[in-house]
């Protein structure tokens, strides 16, 4: 067996063990990527520990790559995965997230509601973690649908759609900051990219939406169930009742609401203009650093949303939200843990021309290990991780570049909404879904349809730009 062959099969072997190890026994998946990157590296001939080459130098052992990977990875990623739900904590708790979202819906008008609610999810995910935000605005959706007339399952599914799609490809939420982060590519360029690849996708996941909610009939009813019925056009009523509905709450101004997202966003992409410009500003530099700007936009949401309650109660929201990043960065680090064993043993080298041969675009070649791992795993932030882990492996060897490498990895992780999806359960709990059939009509099909209109952007823009 030649040497690369032996380096292929441990890194085949590696993935093969921990898909089977998350999806069919009780270890945890941060566990079972330390076991993928130890499986790799050993049979891919790594020596365990550190040692010394006839020439002097230092050979990386399996231990110091795992250690380094995981270390370097999360000092890049976790003050801002940290940051950002500490601020959407903040946003949650106030009221400020069903601000923007009641606003959102006023601004685009009567009868294009899954339009509004596909908007506020898009903005909404980028702060709050998609799952979260379908639980708080479950009430918001139940009310638009029994105000409306509208199906709720149309209405509902929109604001998920939205919420997937910024979930997954924009910044600061984990999976695209881990993307940008082991892929080398400024934070600021891929929300960018990632914003503008998003919004054909919007668009159609909207039109089915329209279509799903007529098909699948059901409104919520007065005592908390749902009632499912054939549509019909007269079913559908006015708005009017929505200023009631805003007018009964204590809501914070939608100033207030939008600032502590949008300065950051502001801070950042003004760095990453001037970049591009090559205007070097060293105070611009400083607070466009998206740890810098996070940082910022944090202290806007505690001082311009909470400045009157407890210090106490702040402190425990943040505290509460934080908790939810544990695993978060566990797994993002232990995913860094398993690209630098690639890394370091030349496995990346050995990837890049077996995957060379391939049939397929280059562009698509993180855009499949992602739904790949979508399939198999569930989590779209552990197939962003593990898709970015490999594809830094083959920068170099494909013609494709950094930014657009890390957007593949990113659509590709929408691809497979299923029964290994937490998201997927929590959707369908919410929203009174419990037959299969259905199921995979609504969140299985809507995140395929977002996945199969991102194929063809990024085909679209891989031949623009080569």
């Amino acid at each position: 067996m030649s040497e690369s062959t032996q380096m292929m099969l441990g890194l085949l072997l590696g993935i093969i063990v921990m898909i089977i190890l998350v999806s069919k026994t009780k270890v945890h998946t941060f566990i079972a990527l330390l076991v993928a990157a130890c499986i790799t590296g050993i049979i891919g001939g790594m020596p365990l520990v550190d040692a010394t080459a006839e020439d002097g130098s230092t050979i990386t052992g399996l231990v110091t790559a795992i250690e380094n990977g995981f270390g370097n990875t999360l000092s890049s990623t976790g003050i801002i995965i940290g940051l950002g739900v500490m601020m959407g904590g903040i946003l949650e708790k106030s009221g400020a997230a069903e601000r923007m979202a009641y606003s959102f819906i006023k601004a685009v008008g009567k009868k294009k509601e899954e339009w509004a609610l596909a908007i506020t999810g898009w903005f909404i995910a980028i702060p709050v973690f998609a799952d979260s935000a379908i639980v708080i605005f479950a009430p918001l959706c139940k009310a638009m649908s029994r105000v409306t007339g509208k199906s709720l399952v149309g209405l509902a599914l929109a604001m998920a759609a939205g919420l997937q799609l910024t979930h997954c490809l924009v910044p600061p939420t984990p999976g695209p900051t881990t993307a940008a982060s082991m892929l080398g590519v400024d934070v600021g360029q891929m929300i960018i990219c990632g914003a503008l690849i998003s919004i054909p996708m919007l668009i159609v996941a909207v039109f089915y939406c329209q279509y799903i909610g007529k098909k699948i009939y059901q409104v919520p009813t007065e005592d908390g169930g749902f009632e499912r019925k054939e549509f019909r056009p007269e079913y559908i009523k006015s708005m009017e009742e929505l200023d009631r509905l805003i007018g009964e709450k204590e809501l914070p101004g939608l100033w207030a609401s939008i600032a502590p997202i949008i300065v950051p966003l502001i801070l950042i992409l003004m760095n990453t203009v001037l970049s591009l410009l090559g205007i070097d500003i060293p105070v611009v530099s400083f607070i466009g650093e998206p740890v810098i700007a996070l940082a910022a936009g944090t202290l806007i949401a505690v001082y311009g949303l909470m400045a009157k309650a407890d210090t106490k109660k702040v402190l425990n929201i943040m505290d509460d939200s934080i908790k939810s990043t544990g695993i978060i960065m566990l797994i993002t680090g232990a995913g860094g843990s398993l690209g630098n064993v690639i890394k370091v043993s030349g496995i990346g080298d050995a990837l890049g021309e077996v995957v060379m041969n391939f049939p397929l675009p280059a562009i698509l070649i993180p855009f499949l290990i992602a739904a790949l791992m979508r399939i198999a795993l569930g989590s779209a932030t552990v197939a962003i991780t593990t898709a970015a882990t490999l594809s830094a492996s083959l920068m170099g060897s494909i013609s494709v570049s950094p930014l657009l490498m890390a957007v593949s990895c990113c659509v590709g992780a929408i691809s497979f909404s299923y029964f290994n999806d937490s998201g997927f359960w929590v959707w369908n709990g919410m929203f009174g879904v419990p037959e299969l059939k259905d199921q995979i009509r609504c969140k299985t099909a809507i995140s395929m349809i977002m996945a199969g209109v991102g194929i063809v952007e990024l085909l679209i823009v891989s031949m623009v730009m080569h």
